[in-house]
């Protein structure tokens, strides 16, 4: 692997985004796509379309992992 060949920064990392990537959205819960999609279809994990595209909300991850940790909580 050459300098060329380097992988840049994900970009996910970036505070002033206000929609993600289902992509980038599963690597802030450090989950797979299709597992971060099926949490998008059952509704646990909020999304928006835009046209064609779809996106989560940047602080939908977070709000996911909250209610995850209040229902073990109450559990």
């Amino acid at each position: 692997m050459d300098e060329h060949d380097t992988l840049a920064p994900l970009p996910d990392d970036d505070t002033t985004l206000v929609l993600l990537t289902v992509e980038e959205a599963a690597r802030r819960l450090r989950i797979g796509r299709t597992t971060c999609f099926a949490l998008i279809r059952t509704g646990e994990l909020e999304s928006i379309d835009i046209g064609r595209l779809r996106r989560v909300p940047a602080d939908a991850p977070a709000e996911y992992l909250a209610r995850r940790r209040a229902a073990k909580r109450a559990a």
